[in-house]
Order: structure tokens, then sequence, then C-alpha cells
């Protein structure tokens, strides 16, 4: 895989094309039970956890941004409430497995007092165990740090996306770097990981929110790319990239993903609409993939679609 020569697109750019190209397909609403009023949005595909799928998932009243990360199983075709499963203080929950040892992490949100609108800080947190229940903390990014992701490479080394936001007068870029072991996930490391250039237009931004090591030993990256137009209206798109860590070079993002693909349904704020968050991508045999995702800050769904990484896969 070389690196591209292209530079950056916008989103809008980006669009367009995904417009001509996409194939028709359409998404679900997955339902959650057990939260009371609240909705469950920004979910994490699911993973398997003691012998049965979970799904983790940022849980929050329509009016406030304290949120709750809590586990859900399904039954009988609802998400409930896992019994006994801790709840988490956080927003945007994660997951991944590091030599075979569950890795959870979320964003903390610090805000003005009592005010639950006000946000005034945040980062990114990290806890291990084998299982949910015994999930310990265990690192912490900068301040001001969201998608920090974490993947197990094929040297047996550990690939950490990070994205810092600002650099210089670009609004966010991914940043890359590796490390031996867990306890090596520093603040001052992410501070010093190699930045990605040419992926985001200066007035956009976007990040990684999850990493997957590919047949080749490139990783598929899934994310989002965002803008904002006048009355900063928000616009999130899901996208994929293969990242090469031995050579450090990067394809050109690509969109998988839009809103008008999924049900109608209610948002958070007027300008939070058009918002697909991508929690995570579940491959499948037959080419395709199913992308679990935050909607309209409001709502969960999925969609299957084709598998955003098969084509880098082709690079052996």
């Amino acid at each position: 895989m070389q690196a591209s020569a292209q530079k950056a697109q916008s989103c809008a750019v980006l669009f367009e094309r995904f417009q001509r190209e996409r194939p028709d397909r359409r998404g679900e609403k997955l339902v959650f039970s057990g939260v009371g009023e609240r909705d469950v949005y920004n979910i994490t595909a699911p993973f398997q956890d003691e012998g049965e799928w979970v799904i983790a998932g940022r849980v929050e009243d329509r009016s406030s941004e304290r949120s709750e990360v809590m586990f859900f199983v399904e039954r009988d075709g609802e998400w409930v409430v896992r019994e006994g499963a801790p709840v988490f203080a956080l927003q945007d929950p994660f997951v991944s497995f590091i030599r075979g040892e569950l890795i959870f992490g979320g964003v903390e949100v610090y805000f003005d007092g009592d005010d639950p609108h006000y946000v005034t800080s945040w980062r990114t947190v990290f806890y291990r165990g084998d299982r949910i229940r015994d999930l310990e903390p265990f690192a912490k990014g900068p301040l001001t740090m969201k998608d920090i992701r974490l993947v197990e490479l094929r040297s047996g080394r550990i690939g950490v996306f990070t994205r810092p936001m600002p650099v210089g007068d670009a609004r966010a870029m991914i940043g890359y770097f590796e490390i031996g072991e867990l306890d090596e996930l520093t603040e001052q490391a992410m501070e010093k990981a190699d930045l990605l250039y040419d992926q985001f237009i200066k007035v956009e931004w976007g990040g990684g929110n999850e990493a997957h090591l590919l047949r080749n030993g490139l990783i598929g990256v899934l994310g989002h790319v965002a803008r904002m137009d006048e009355g900063n209206i928000r616009h999130y798109y899901p996208m994929a990239f293969a990242y090469d860590p031995e050579n450090r070079t990067h394809t050109p993002i690509k969109l998988i993903a839009s809103r008008d693909m999924f049900p109608d349904g209610p948002a958070k704020r007027p300008d939070l609409e058009d918002v697909l968050f991508s929690g995570g991508l579940r491959r499948h045999e037959d080419g395709t993939a199913t992308l679990y995702t935050g909607v309209s800050d409001a709502e969960a769904h999925r969609i299957v679609i084709d598998d955003p990484f098969l084509e880098y896969e082709k690079h052996m």
C-alpha cells in the first residue's frame, strides 16, 4: 500500500461521491429497555463476554449531557440492561481486545458545577480486565482528547490511534504510535504520536472509533469525519481508511454510510439531526459487515453494508 498522493477532501466532496456510488441499503433501529425514558446511543458493536454477546451504550436524558455507560444483552429482540454489570459515568464507550484481555473505555466529562449542559473539559479513560465484572482503571488520555483506540498488531506490539485537537490552524488530526505493553499507554506518549496528514481539511475534523487488524497486517480504521454549517449545524459521517504500521502510510478516507440510509427519528437537538457516530463494525464471511452507530445523539441503529476493509486486504 502506498501513501495517498491526493490532498484531503471536504465532507461535501466525499458525500457527493458516496451518494453516486453507494448501494441501496437500509438500517434499522435497535430497541433498548430498562433505562426508563432515557436515550441509548453511541453504542459499541456486540462483543463476547462470559459466553454472551454484549453491547455497551451511552445512556442519557434528552435534555442533559450527563450520561452513564451501561451494558446490554439481547432478549427476545430487545437489548436489556445486563444484570449485575457495572455502570460507568462516561460517554461514548469503546472496546477492544489486547492479548485476550478486554480493554474498555469512554469519555470522562467535567461540568461547570451542577449544570448538566455546560461541559468544561473531557478526557478518554481506559479500563482492563478478563471480563466486564473485573474491569479496573489503568490509563487516561490528555485533557480534550477523544477517539483514542488500541489494536493488537501482527508483530505483537500495540498500535494506538489518537486525536489531538486543535493542531496548529487545523481543527483536528489523527495520530498514531506503538507501545510494547499496556503500561506504556501514558499521556506523554499520546501527545507525541506521529500525525496522519491529508485526511481532513483544516476547518473539519474526525477521529478513529475502532481499529481492526486485517489479514495482511494493515489496520482497518472505522471512524467519523465531520463538518459544521452556519448556525453550528453539525454533519457527522461514518468513514473508513487503512493504515500500514510498517511504513506509516495510509489510504484516503471514504464514507461508508449517511443519515438518510436509516429510519427517521428524534434528535437530541436540531443541530444534531445529521449526526452518525460510528460505534463498531462486525465483519462477516460473505463480504458484508454490520455497522453499529449512534444516530442524531438520540438513538442507536445498525446497517448491513459492503465490508469497507476488503479492498485494503487485497494489498498483500
